[in-house]
Formats: structure tokens, C-alpha cells, sequence
């Protein structure tokens, strides 16, 4: 057993082991679009391929759970969660009559590319950081759309009652405002015409939300991937600056070891 536990630990550490596994990947993912097209779908081959691709996926994921140090080890890492998860769905709903659920699983193994692509798992990683940021300003921005649908409703309910006729219409409206996509000639055009002193309630939410609020999720975003990429390369100065703090450390331990000496 121990013998194929460091077999398997060599085979997954092994370059060549994870650039297969990425091909194969990107080949699912061909395969998953070329199965949206009626010619392709009803193909044979494609799913022989599929089984082939099921089969590998498994063979791969146990290989890694053998490699690894321990069970609990394998389970620690968010990635191995993920991966396992997508793979036990491919290979649990394989017998699956529902053609549907099993080409949603088939492109959902594109996704096991994250994990596997350094980059790409950075990236992820640093998003997930910013969610304890993000509850903050999802909360402000959602009191901000709160308080803007209460008075765009009072407002604009008989003027244009397609955009602003109730609560969540006009949330819906001011989802599309944000997004800066037709507000202007779509939705403030034909009120601004039936009431010419709208154009303020338009004009700060843009301005609060489109250029304040949604530019500091930007902004959290980007520090998250700037620090998650100085964890994994730091600077040069982030080098000195941690052995200058190893060192302030060291002298700390000293003084205090002469200072029992002392006593």
C-alpha cells in the first residue's frame, strides 16, 4: 500500500500529469459545445467519448486522493473539494435519462480548468477574499437601491408604470440604469419628456452608483488580486521587510532570554 501510495503521490506531482489533465479538460470542453449542435448530439461517439472522459476524470481523482498525505489532507484543500464534487456528479448521473442534467455536468468539468490553471485559481482565490468586504458595500448599495426604487416609485408610478409601477419594478429599472445600458435614451428619455425636473433622479444615481459604488468593488477586487499575487511572488521589498521582521524577532527573544538571566 505504501508502495502505490508514493507511486501515485510521484504521478500527480509530475508535470506531464497536469498538462493531460488540462488537454483533456479543454477537449471536454470542445466536445460539450460540439453537443449543443442537433448533427453532433445524437452522436455515438460522443458519448463513448464522454464514458472515456467519466473513466479518466475518476482514475485521475483517486490517483490524487492516494498521493496525497493523508484523507483529511486531500479534503483540507478547497480545490480537491471541488474537483471531487464535479467528478462524483459526472459519474453518479452517467446513467441519467435526463439529457439535459447530463450535458449541464459535461460543461461543469470545463470549470475543473480553474483549479488546475495556476493563474485562474489566483484569480478565484483573491475574488473569494473579497466577500467579507463585499457584504459591507452590498449592503450599502442595497439600502442605496432601496431608498432610490421608494422615491423613483413615488415619483414615476403614473408617468411610466412599466419601469417604476411598483417596488421591484423600478429595483428591476434601476438594475438596468446601473448598468449604464439604453437608461438614458430607454428609461429617462420618456419620463424627463412628461416631467422635466426628473432629470436629478437620474443624474445622482448614476453618479452615486454607477461611479462611487460599483467602482469600490472594483477597487476590493483589484487589492485582493494585488495581495494574493504578493503572497505568491513578493517584492523585493516585501522580502527585506519580512527579514527585518525575523530579525526584530530574533533580538526580541534575546533580550528577554537576559532579562531572566538578570533576575
Amino acid at each position: 500500500m505504501k508502495k502505490i501510495k508514493q507511486t501515485c503521490a510521484r504521478i500527480a506531482a509530475h508535470p506531464l500529469f497536469s498538462r493531460v489533465i488540462i488537454t483533456l479538460i479543454v477537449f471536454n470542453a470542445m466536445l460539450a459545445g460540439l453537443a449543443t449542435y442537433s448533427f453532433f448530439a445524437d452522436e455515438e461517439w460522443i458519448y463513448i467519448v464522454d464514458m472515456i472522459l467519466i473513466f479518466t476524470f475518476t482514475v485521475e481523482i483517486i490517483i490524487r486522493i492516494l498521493g496525497a498525505k493523508s484523507f483529511g489532507a486531500f479534503f483540507k484543500d478547497f480545490w480537491n473539494v471541488f474537483d471531487f464534487i464535479i467528478v462524483l456528479l459526472s459519474v453518479v448521473l452517467v446513467g441519467s435519462h435526463y439529457i439535459t442534467v447530463l450535458r449541464i455536468v459535461r460543461v461543469l468539468r470545463v470549470l475543473r480548468a480553474i483549479s488546475i490553471i495556476p493563474s485562474l485559481r489566483k484569480i478565484v482565490n483573491a475574488l473569494l477574499l473579497t466577500i467579507p468586504s463585499m457584504g459591507t458595500i452590498m449592503l450599502l448599495l442595497g439600502m442605496f437601491f432601496y431608498v432610490y426604487g421608494v422615491i423613483g416609485t413615488t415619483l414615476f408610478h403614473s408617468i411610466a408604470p412599466e419601469y417604476f409601477g411598483t417596488l421591484h419594478d423600478s429595483l428591476l429599472t434601476l438594475f438596468q440604469v446601473i448598468t449604464l445600458e439604453s437608461w438614458a435614451s430607454g428609461v429617462m428619455r420618456p419620463i424627463l419628456a412628461e416631467d422635466p425636473s426628473s432629470w436629478w433622479y437620474f443624474v445622482t444615481f448614476i453618479l452615486i452608483g454607477a461611479f462611487v459604488i460599483v467602482n469600490l468593488f472594483v477597487g476590493v477586487i483589484v487589492n485582493n488580486v494585488e495581495e494574493a499575487h504578493r503572497e505568491e511572488t513578493p517584492s523585493p521589498t516585501d522580502i527585506k521587510l519580512a527579514e527585518v521582521q525575523k530579525e526584530l524577532a530574533e533580538i526580541k527573544s534575546l533580550l528577554k532570554k537576559e532579562q531572566l538571566i538578570t533576575y
